[in-house]
């Protein structure tokens, strides 16, 4: 199989991944509504909050146990959640770490900030608890840098990148990622830049790695030469920089602390590599 058919079936299986899962979380979501509707108790938690952020907050509960909970614009909640206040929280989505998605937020007695008699009584958070709500909040910082290496095929490229994630932007799943592309080979040399953005898959959260999917317009700028067997001072080359317009389809799986592994596929840009594997970090 060539690697132009094999960069066509990479992006017919991401098209086909992007129309499938979430039809399959939407099957997962009616069959589990039966299931919800049993574990209501047990997903109300009654307590005081210890702590609360931008992004999240901690309960402790009654039995002495903590709660770590996210929210976002759709949670029902006040304006403010004061330390030492005695809350009702309902949640939905578990998480692996700990953490859940509170859906709605009752304060049945109001607190008096962090001088109050509830936060002075309150025992230590924990430092796993912690530790999972300093990720969140590093996760949730609305614009981040990264850097991504990794390698081109057809024609072979290294290549080194650097990109920028904004948002979420129009739903809490959706990031916009511009980035740019320094890439190296015998005969091609080439400067990416990718208006690019990715859709995080919410149900897919509950563990350490969570896929996405993504794509955006790319305006690449490629040289090509090579150098003569007879004398390699003699330098052949194709033309200054083309510019040559495409279209990238990326899928990837990013980790909890930042760090994402991606395939990406461009559309309409020969001479570009039809596949990239890259590897990245979010800082």
């Amino acid at each position: 199989m060539s690697l132009r058919n094999l960069s066509m079936l990479c992006s017919l299986l991401i098209v086909c991944a992007l129309v499938a899962l979430p039809a399959f979380s939407q099957q997962n979501d009616s069959s589990s509504q039966a299931q919800n509707s049993q574990r209501q108790d047990r997903d109300t938690v009654e307590g005081t909050v210890v702590a609360s952020s931008r992004t999240s907050f901690v309960v402790r509960s009654d039995d002495g146990q903590f709660h770590l909970f996210t929210f976002d614009q759709d949670t029902n909640k006040p304006k403010t959640l004061t330390v030492g206040s005695q809350v009702r929280v309902n949640s939905d989505e578990g998480d692996q770490s700990g953490a859940r998605h509170a859906t709605d937020v009752d304060v049945t007695s109001q607190g008096t900030g962090a001088a109050g008699s509830g936060a002075r009584n309150a025992a230590p958070i924990p430092p796993s608890v912690r530790n999972v709500e300093n990720q969140i909040q590093h996760e949730a910082r609305r614009w981040r840098l990264g850097a991504r290496a990794g390698m081109g095929l057809d024609p072979e490229l290294v290549l080194f990148g650097v990109h920028s994630q904004m948002g979420p932007i129009f739903s809490r799943n959706v990031f916009f990622r511009p980035n740019a592309d320094f890439e190296w080979g015998e005969i091609t040399d080439m400067v990416a830049l990718n208006l690019e953005a990715v859709y995080r898959f919410p149900h897919a959260r509950r563990g350490q790695w969570s896929p996405y999917l993504g794509g955006g317009p790319s305006l690449n700028f490629i040289h090509q030469s090579f150098k003569t067997q007879a004398s390699d001072q003699r330098d052949i080359s194709f033309g200054n920089f083309d510019y040559e317009t495409g279209f990238n389809i990326l899928m990837g799986f990013e980790n909890r602390h930042g760090t994402f592994f991606e395939v990406k596929t461009s559309l309409y840009s020969q001479p570009a590599p039809v596949l990239r594997l890259m590897i990245g970090h979010n800082f």
